[in-house]
């Protein structure tokens, strides 16, 4: 028997589509290359080599099109449609908000480097307060957890009152991301 949900659901995933796209976006924006190529192997910039990598991977992968037949009738087909690009395009957002916040992480981390390194070439003057820098982009990497990104992501969709009912569980989400490396 349909539930009359489908056009909530439908706005749902509209919503989430539309997210994935903007982290989408701003993701392909971050250079991925310093200026000086000294830098290439430093630790920032290898994690933002990575997220531009893993933001390719997560556009890339093909979504689920098998939707099993139901009883029900057309709008139960529908209904079940829906949940499975509703289930794709929510892990997907919820990629891109990991691997956006991991680039957030990284262009910290080269703004700190340029205060200690002041428009020199890192010297051994630098050395602790660049492993400093180190440190502190993998204690912030560390943090960036799925989680974190579920509940954050979860709490932004309830402050901007959005449709919630069905998102899919973070087991889910997680079951639907390591389908796709």
């Amino acid at each position: 028997m349909a539930d009359g949900l489908n056009e909530q659901r439908a706005f749902r995933v509209a919503d989430l589509i539309s997210d994935f796209h903007t982290l989408q976006r701003w993701i392909a924006s971050v250079p991925v290359d310093p200026e000086n190529q000294d830098d290439y192997y430093t630790e920032g910039w290898a994690a933002l080599r990575q997220c531009s990598i893993d933001g390719q991977h997560i556009l890339n992968c093909a979504a689920e099109t098998r939707v099993p037949r139901v009883r029900g009738g057309p709008e139960e087909q529908e209904k079940a449609q829906l949940q499975q690009v509703m289930l794709d395009a929510f892990a997907r957002r919820h990629e891109g908000q990991k691997i956006y916040l991991r680039q957030q992480a990284a262009q910290r981390w080269i703004s700190w480097r340029d205060q200690v390194l002041q428009g020199q070439r890192p010297h051994s003057g630098h050395t602790s307060q660049l492993a400093a820098c180190d440190a502190q982009l993998r204690v912030e990497l560390a943090a960036i957890t799925d989680d974190y990104i579920y509940s954050d992501m979860r709490s932004s969709d309830y402050q901007m009152g959005r449709w919630t009912d069905e998102d899919p569980s973070l087991r889910h989400v997680q079951r639907w991301v390591r389908a796709r490396r």
